[in-house]
């Protein structure tokens, strides 16, 4: 099993930045961080694919980024003009990827379709 340890959550103010890191005991093709708030689904922030190729949600595009640091198996989201919507417990993800219907590999976007999770890390905009 790949065990993922987030870091770097916290407080900030609208229109702030936090950087979250996490840290995963092996490699693994496909990377990425979903938020949840209470009451609500877990919600896909941003996915990075083994190759480095990149998706965001609507609601992060521009204001977040997402990258990997392959040689310490780390995973970083940049978090850039911070909303009060942002307010979330930010959950790192890893797991493969799979074909599509044309064949190609691809890395999912629901959560369910991931494997391995970390304990997530409160990130609370005021």
């Amino acid at each position: 099993d790949v065990q993922l340890v987030e870091s770097g959550g916290g407080s900030a103010q609208a229109g702030g930045s936090l950087k979250l890191s996490c840290v995963a005991t092996a490699y693994t093709y496909c990377m990425a961080w979903f938020r949840q708030v209470p009451g609500k689904e877990r919600e896909g922030v941003a996915v990075v694919e083994g190759g480095g190729a990149t998706t965001y949600a609507d609601f992060v595009e521009g204001r977040f980024s997402i990258s990997r640091e392959y040689a310490k198996y780390t995973l970083v989201l940049q978090m850039n003009t911070l909303l009060l919507e942002d307010t979330a417990a930010y959950y790192c993800a890893a797991g493969p990827a799979h074909r599509d219907s044309s064949g190609r590999w691809i890395c999912p976007r629901a959560a369910t379709a991931f494997t391995y999770w970390g304990q997530g890390t409160q990130v609370t905009v005021s």
